[in-house]
């Protein structure tokens, strides 16, 4: 009877929390672990960043390697040299890029120096007439304030130097880091898909498998539109810079094909380059024809090149778009900005898939076309006329 009684206590206990309220109980402690393993997977990501970042990076550079190298490979090249030529050529292509870059900064570094010593000159003039009233001994005494600044902070500055030393052997190590796994998916990746998918219990292995194909495919076609639209935007404004006669109109195109990979934050700060180079050597009037080739570029792309090319291969809406750049670079700064489409656009298509259930559709058995052995007979081939069942009483 105790017992009796105790069980009922138990279930009027449990029987007066309200419906809605068990129910919210069961979602919250679930979606609790969730955030938690979440967190727990961006805290390993930012502390093993070192070797997380070459390795999405090399994944990314795959997406566009692999392609070309199964391009080669069916146009009758060995496969060894297929892989080379991908990877050489990417390097090749790279240093070019630095080298151009580079002869042309150093071929203009002393008009350069010369026209920011003029523009310099040109701003304390400018404030010194201005409502400001700001006199030359009263602009070089701010000078004078912010050099006694810098060499208080002496100490600040030598370990900034060392850290800057750090991070170029951090960059180093990364570079190297991608290289070498990208050669190793470009020589073995569809061996290295299938271990990653055995890693998975044997029921999701299907899922696993369709999903994670699914999403190489968004991320190759989002590699693919990505460089054809950062083409197209440093060839307009690295054009309509040589147009206005801006001065290193070349390394502003090479900078805003490589800022146009981050969406909408690369694009601001290269067309701000861009407009600040022509205000300091042309004046305010190119520099407002140079903001105008910038924005009309920018209109360009947001309204006609993003929805026709890159909606087709990657389904993300834009209010998604903004919100993964402005978390990524929160969480990773530029790193986390540079990924974020891409990991969005790909986990988009993988939970889809998923979700869909396409892949519970089972896989017909394949019908052998091979003659039979001579020695068969009908019944083993199983290619005789069914028999009628035997009659009953």
């Amino acid at each position: 009877m105790a017992e009796k009684d105790a069980g009922r206590t138990r279930w009027d206990a449990r029987d007066s929390v309200p419906v809605g309220m068990q129910i919210a109980g069961a979602w919250s402690w679930r979606i609790l672990v969730v955030l938690g393993v979440l967190a727990v997977v961006v805290f390993l990501i930012i502390q093993l960043r070192l070797l997380v970042i070459p390795v999405m990076l090399a994944v990314v550079l795959s997406a566009l390697l692999v392609p070309f190298k199964n391009f080669l490979v069916r146009h009758r090249w060995p496969t060894w040299l297929a892989i080379v030529t991908a990877e050489v050529g990417t390097l090749v292509v790279i240093a070019a890029l630095i080298f151009l870059v580079a002869t042309q900064v150093s071929s203009g570094f002393a008009d350069l120096r010369s026209q920011s010593m003029n523009s310099y000159n040109d701003l304390k003039a400018w404030l010194a007439s201005s409502p400001l009233q700001v006199s030359e001994s009263d602009f070089n005494g701010y000078v004078t304030q912010v050099w006694d600044a810098v060499q208080q902070d002496s100490g600040m500055l030598i370990s900034g130097a060392a850290a800057v030393g750090s991070s170029i052997g951090h960059v180093l190590t990364g570079v190297l880091l991608t290289l070498f796994a990208t050669l190793f998916i470009l020589i073995d990746g569809e061996r290295i898909w299938r271990w990653v998918v055995r890693l998975f219990p044997r029921k999701a292995r299907a899922a696993t498998d369709g999903a994670g194909r699914a999403g190489w495919q968004t991320l190759q076609n989002f590699v693919k539109v990505q460089i054809l639209v950062a083409s197209i935007d440093a060839l307009g404004i690295g054009i309509g810079a040589a147009i206005l006669q801006v001065p290193l109109a070349i390394p502003i195109a090479v900078l805003v094909f490589l800022g146009s990979f981050i969406p909408i934050i690369g694009a601001v700060l290269t067309g701000a380059v861009a407009v600040f180079i022509a205000l300091v050597y042309n004046g305010w009037v190119i520099a407002l024809i140079m903001l105008g080739v910038v924005l009309l570029v920018q209109q360009l792309e947001g309204h006609v090149l993003q929805p026709f090319i890159m909606g087709t291969a990657v389904r993300v809406h834009p209010l998604a778009v903004v919100l993964s750049v402005a978390g990524g670079s929160m969480v990773a700064g530029i790193a986390g900005a540079f990924f974020a489409v891409p990991v969005v656009a790909t986990l988009n298509v993988m939970v889809n898939y998923v979700v869909g259930g396409a892949w519970r559709v089972p896989v017909p058995t394949p019908v052998s076309l091979a003659p039979p052995e001579p020695h068969a007979s009908p019944e083993a081939l199983d290619l005789s006329e069914p028999k009628d069942p035997p009659a009953h009483d």
